[in-house]
């Protein structure tokens, strides 16, 4: 068994989306080789309705997949082709753009007006840029929940771990993604298939992810600049952690506990060209999806 190397550790940065909608940004728009076949993952969440109540209004998408997932609040959607639905807490959509689709989302806050959720984007490879549109809207109740004894608590939303598969199918990239509680003081290992790549991504408590060069027992983890730091440095709310290659990635809970979402994914190794919610492999290809924008041919008939 191989311990993942911490490649990077940095916090999510600020930023305006959609209408207004203020939120955190761990990674997108950078290198798409990085997190292969992730191309973007934005933490949007407030305790105040001014903060996201004007949305994401109506916006195209191509030749990618979008994963939203839900835990403070709800998210009303419509799109091209005549769905509407709510998302709720706890609730996941998984949203197959394809050949194209445009929609709306639309957040809304609970009783005391938070909102919080999470948008990943993955690539899609050349054979399936242009497929046919699809949703999977996932209710919580649907997702499996692992409780272990000695108090760590894994949702299984998509993939399959320790013996429970994730509710969402069918899905390009073959990701696992995983919403995982680690209790305060426990140190945990959880297996991640050696060829995919991953990343964690904390939004609640602390902790500290082993690194493949530390000597064992001891618990290290590497910042931005590549030091080394104390255990007592720990990964906190909002921060990315992106991981080499291996087969398992550890962390020590702090404590208060550690919440991560912890995301892998087989690469694609494909060429990428990027026009803000367009991905397609050439430049030839972006340039064609944004005529049938302007020309209204966009949304391509269902067969």
């Amino acid at each position: 068994m191989s311990i993942r190397p911490t490649l990077e550790t940095r916090k999510a940065m600020p930023h305006m989306e959609g209408a207004g909608v203020k939120l955190h940004r761990a990674f997108g728009f950078q290198d798409p080789s990085e997190l292969d076949p992730f191309l973007m993952f934005d933490d949007f969440r407030g305790d105040h309705p001014d903060d996201y109540i004007r949305g994401f209004p109506w916006h195209p998408h191509r030749g990618i997949e979008t994963i939203t997932y839900v835990l403070n609040g709800t998210v009303e959607h419509g799109d091209s082709l005549g769905n509407t639905g709510t998302l709720g807490a706890g609730d996941v959509q998984w949203m197959t753009a394809g050949s194209g689709i445009l929609h709306q989302e639309m957040p809304k806050g609970n009783i005391a007006g938070q909102m919080h959720g999470f948008q990943l984007w993955a690539n899609l490879p050349r054979d399936l840029k242009m497929t046919a549109p699809r949703y999977q809207d996932v209710k919580g109740k649907e997702i499996p929940e692992i409780i272990d004894d000695d108090g760590t608590r894994v949702k299984v939303i998509v993939g399959e771990f320790w013996g429970k598969r994730g509710p969402v199918d069918g899905i390009a990239a073959d990701p696992q993604y995983l919403d995982i509680f680690v209790p305060a003081g426990v140190k945990k290992t959880f297996k991640v298939d050696t060829y995919r790549r991953a990343f964690a991504y904390v939004f609640q408590g602390k902790g500290a992810f082993a690194d493949a060069s530390t000597p064992s027992g001891v618990l290290l983890e590497k910042e931005v600049m590549g030091e080394e730091v104390n255990i007592r440095d720990m990964s906190g709310n909002r921060t990315l952690i992106r991981f080499g290659t291996g087969d398992e990635v550890t962390v020590q809970a702090g404590e208060e506990g550690i919440r991560f979402l912890l995301i892998s994914g087989a690469p694609i190794e494909e060429p990428v060209a990027w026009h803000g919610p367009i991905v397609m492999n050439t430049q030839a290809e972006i340039q064609q999806a944004v005529k049938e924008l302007r020309n209204g041919t966009f949304i391509k008939p269902a067969h």
